[in-house]
């Protein structure tokens, strides 16, 4: 078995990697990729692989890992703010979905109990494709994003009652009162225990496990309780995906959601590969070619069917226009669990083999369409909202129905902007806090060590547990919007790591790191981190610092010879490139050698308080040059001569080491 196993493994990845690269190089999506790959290399293709269990196992375990991620994500409060669309707009588009396809297909022929059963198979949509397709645009989180996963979620939930009618509607005698009480006491079952996992088995296996510090701990962890919740549902006869998805809502409300998250992509990302080249397996070619033309006319007119369906009950609910068609066209292929319930429909003689093969080829081809089609909708949605809001009428219909304001479509803000993000909360990083509190500046801390982190967030601090060697917890973060990363980790190879991570997701943020070693710092500069303390070299500079104080230098000159001494030896190691998108090679202090920047504070008791630059005559008088000056809040670039100074302005300054050292003491709280 376990040859078979890698021999699958390799022949799937082995042809992924072709098709993908030959599909790269014209723009086509992963998803279309990996369904090619199963159609070549399935039964009805090439013949190399002939599907079974491992291929199935591969693919449950790549929707397992995507709907925990999902749930991971998603907190129980936000989807309590999706109430409406879930279970209103969830319901109401499978009923409506299903009554078209009924007067569709027993305009066609079809018996009633089949048009009921195929309605029911086209009502659910793609978790796996639309999630992954919104995922990949970065948009799970707009308007149109948020409304498509609560419906999906509801179709999720409704392959169970789905499952249990089936039998009846083939003329099985079915229990359905002790079917019912059964699902009842199961869903009782599962909230019990749910809300107790949340509330203390989670929180207390992670805290221990996380205390140990060992990555490959917390990665098996965290595996095992999604496996073990997925198998637990599964075994009371729910569904895999069903266990993960609530899995992921339990850890989401706990302080190692983002390390979770973390950890499980790359395992989610390589299994989901599987799980649609599983599908594409699936489909006869033979039987596709043999009726092209009719299968191509039949996925045309279900994605129409399921458009029409989900824009109008979204519509009817009072969501925007242009939130409603994208959601309309994001949900309007075949889902991955019409073919779970299409196997029962076999077994139970509601569709025949012909029927089954057409059912299955159109499914592949709506799904294959999905990603085309979520991307070219917005430019249609865009114009169309904009014909129609030309009148009052119209702006109504663009904005929703109903006069409770619906969130507009946008992508969903981090709540803080402009921020420092401290990774690692040792000495370093408490030191940096405190200044950035003392100076307002808004940051966020990330600590691996969960000791730490429960502690600090008992003193209100702003700290999550988290490696910031992981893309996930930097984005939980707020990286993309931060303006700066101060790494105080002690590990070389972490920071490493932290950097390189940092600079993928956020090219402009100004990463500052200490580092052991003077040798670590060439390391540090080639992978773009921008301002790197040696405790090595600080070490030195500060033994010499005492050494002059012995022999009674004045403090000034101290002071002067340490700006000299630091300036002169960090210039010769790093790179302070300004990524002003023109020259990324410039450097301020390569440009203009022996100049330097300052910042200084007009104190309250400064001869320059109530002065205006002209009086001031900076130049003349001190030699250097007011760049800007920040009041409160507010900055004034390249303020005129009369701009009045004011205590507590503080001044950026360009000059001289010397004229910037000189012209500090005027600055202060004495009069000059």
């Amino acid at each position: 078995m376990v040859s078979s196993l890698l021999a699958n493994v390799d022949v799937i990845l082995g042809f992924a990697i072709l098709i993908l690269t030959i599909f790269y190089r014209f723009e086509v999506p992963p998803v279309l990729g990996f369904l090619v790959t199963g159609m070549l290399i399935g039964p009805y293709g090439l013949g190399i692989l002939s599907g079974g269990q491992n291929v199935e196992l591969n693919a449950d375990l790549g929707v397992i890992f995507l709907l925990f991620t999902i749930g991971v994500d998603l907190s129980l409060k936000e989807l309590w703010k999706m109430k409406k669309a879930l279970l209103l707009g969830g319901t109401l588009q499978i009923l409506l979905t299903t009554a078209l396809v009924i007067i569709v297909c027993s305009a066609l022929g079809f018996s009633h109990a089949t048009s009921a059963f195929l309605g029911f198979l086209i009502s659910l949509s793609s978790t796996a494709i639309v999630l992954k397709v919104l995922q990949d645009r970065n948009e799970v989180y707009t308007a149109h994003g948020k409304t498509s996963l609560a419906v999906l979620i509801f179709q999720d939930l409704a392959i169970v009652p789905l499952i249990l009618i089936t039998p009846m509607m083939a003329g099985s005698s079915v229990n359905f009162e002790n079917s019912l009480s059964t699902v009842f006491l199961k869903g009782s079952l599962i909230i019990l225990i749910f809300i107790l996992s949340a509330k203390f088995l989670i929180p207390w296996v992670f805290y221990h496990v996380g205390r140990t510090g060992n990555k490959e701990l917390f990665l098996v962890s965290v595996v095992f309780i999604c496996l073990s919740t997925a198998l637990f549902t599964s075994s009371i006869g729910l569904s895999l995906a069903l266990g993960a998805f609530l899995a992921g809502i339990i850890i989401s409300g706990s302080q190692y959601s983002q390390q979770a998250m973390g950890n499980i992509i790359p395992l989610r990302d390589m299994f989901m590969s599987f799980f649609f080249v599983s599908i594409g397996m699936l489909l006869d070619t033979g039987y596709l070619l043999d009726h092209l033309p009719v299968i191509i006319l039949a996925s045309i007119a279900l994605i129409f069917i399921k458009t029409v369906a989900v824009t109008a009950i979204t519509f009817g609910l009072g969501y925007p226009l242009r939130t409603t068609i994208l959601t309309g066209l994001a949900l309007s292929q075949v889902g991955e669990f019409s073919f779970v319930l299409s196997r029962l429909g076999v077994e139970y003689s509601l569709l025949t083999e012909g029927t089954y093969q057409a059912f299955l080829a159109v499914s592949i081809i709506t799904m294959g369409v999905t990603p085309f089609l979520i991307n070219a909708s917005y430019k249609p949605a865009d114009f169309l909202v904009k014909k129609i809001s030309g009148t009052a009428y119209g702006m109504k219909l663009v904005h929703g129905l109903y006069s409770e304001p619906i969130e507009e479509e946008k992508d969903a803000e981090p709540e803080i902007k402009d921020h420092l993000i401290i990774a690692g909360f040792g000495f370093s990083g408490k030191t940096v806090s405190k200044a950035a509190k003392a100076a307002g500046i808004p940051y966020i801390i990330v600590d691996v060590n969960p000791e730490t982190v429960k502690q600090e967030k008992m003193k209100e601090e702003n700290i999550h547990y988290g490696d910031a060697t992981f893309g996930a917890v930097l984005e939980h973060a707020g990286i993309k919007n931060a303006r700066v990363l101060i790494i105080g980790i002690s590990d070389a190879a972490t920071t490493r790591k932290i950097v390189e991570t940092a600079k993928q997701l956020n090219q402009n943020i100004c990463i500052i790191a200490k580092v052991r070693d003077l040798q670590e710092m060439k390391r540090l500069n080639a992978l773009g981190a921008d301002e790197i303390i040696p405790e090595e070299y600080e070490t030195s500079v500060e033994i010499f610092v005492r050494l002059l104080e012995k022999y009674l230098v004045p403090r000034e000159d101290i002071e002067k010879l340490v700006d000299d001494v630091r300036a002169n030896g960090y210039s010769m190691l790093r790179k302070l490139s300004v990524n002003t998108g023109i020259d990324s090679e410039f450097s301020i202090k390569d440009g203009l050698p022996g100049v330097d920047i300052q910042v200084l504070k007009v104190g309250s008791g400064s001869s320059f308080d109530g002065k205006t630059l002209a009086d001031l005559d900076f130049k003349k008088k001190h030699g250097v040059t007011v760049l800007s000056v920040r009041r409160g809040s507010d900055i004034v670039y390249t303020p005129e001569g009369n701009f009045l100074l004011h205590a507590k302005d503080a001044c950026i300054l360009l000059g001289k080491p010397e004229d910037l050292y000189g012209i500090r003491r005027f600055f202060e709280n004495v009069h000059g």
